[in-house]
């Protein structure tokens, strides 16, 4: 869409502030890069048992945390975070915040492998490439991309059957939408992202974008490469979407109350048709992460019932 693309551009500056705070968030609350080799001879003897090497990993987002967990691998260090991680890991040091982990904290560890995402990649890499340390930037920008990285990981650290099992999962929640959205007519969806104080809209090219794309919905914002562009409610109004979801993050209770209080008094809101007819959903954060996660499954079925409401 030609005004959408307009409008980023005529807002750069603004619009490149806010997405510097947005991703500050995304990982937050979720094929990687090489950042660099970690030659610490004190992590590789500490890590070493006999003529194998054991795997130290230090998991430094919730959804990486989770997905360990899942494959039966143990961890060095873990984010800190106030959402609840496995209990595995209840006894593993934390290692700071995922948009600015501890790195004496990551480097007193001695990891032979950290595991980050993509979307914090900018900020971190050049930091742990000064440490040398062996960084991992994980593509959890799709549920395809999340899936390349569960068997990537499963392969690299003896545990690729349970990856597969993992996968086959995914796989099946996939075809079972699928199956049940077979010949249904596909709703037009606008998605928001709100952060405190101001809100996006989500392409098809973000994740919560991705699970909607699989569960039928067709995003209003087309012909877009980026996640996340700059908002227009006149633009956004002429597209009529059938269904709007509303994405909060960073602080979701402040960011409902916020999107509540724009609906009510941005009268342009009450022209939607979504509005009209009473479609409009907020995404629990648990479910509807800005970057993949194990909750797929859960969320894609909420999703067909939003998508879909009379059926």
């Amino acid at each position: 869409m030609k005004r959408y693309t307009a409008l980023v551009q005529g807002k750069s500056f603004c619009f490149y502030m806010l997405m510097g705070l947005v991703f500050l968030l995304l990982a937050g609350c979720s094929g990687g890069a090489t950042a660099g080799q970690n030659d610490n001879e004190g992590a590789k003897s500490a890590a070493t048992s006999g003529d194998k090497t054991q795997p130290r990993i230090v998991a430094t987002t919730v959804a990486i945390t989770e997905i360990t967990d899942a494959l039966g691998l143990d961890l060095a260090g873990k984010p800190t975070s106030m959402k609840v991680l496995p209990d595995r890991y209840k006894d593993v040091p934390d290692v700071g915040n995922p948009m600015s982990p501890d790195m004496e904290k990551v480097m007193s560890l001695k990891p032979t492998d950290v595991l980050s995402v993509t979307t914090l990649k900018y900020d971190l890499e050049p930091k742990f490439k000064d440490l040398k340390i062996n960084t991992e930037f994980m593509n959890f920008e799709s549920l395809a991309n999340m899936q390349k990285e569960i068997q990537k990981l499963g392969d690299t650290f003896d545990k690729a059957e349970k990856a597969k099992e993992i996968n086959g999962a995914l796989d099946a929640k996939v075809a079972e939408i699928q199956q049940k959205i077979k010949g249904k007519k596909s709703p037009k969806v606008l998605i928001l992202l709100g952060v405190p104080g101001s809100y996006l809209v989500a392409t098809e090219h973000s994740y919560i974008g991705d699970l909607v794309k699989i569960a039928g919905g067709t995003n209003v914002v087309q012909g877009e490469k980026v996640e996340f562009i700059a908002h227009n409610t006149e633009a956004l109004q002429q597209s009529n979407p059938d269904i709007i979801l509303r994405a909060a993050h960073g602080m979701p209770d402040e960011v409902v109350k916020m999107f509540d209080e724009e609906f009510k008094t941005n009268d342009i809101w009450k022209h939607f048709n979504a509005v009209k007819n009473g479609h409009v959903y907020d995404l629990p954060e648990p479910l509807f992460g800005t970057t993949g996660n194990l909750a797929a499954n859960s969320a894609l079925d909420e999703l067909v019932k939003m998508l879909y409401p009379s059926n």
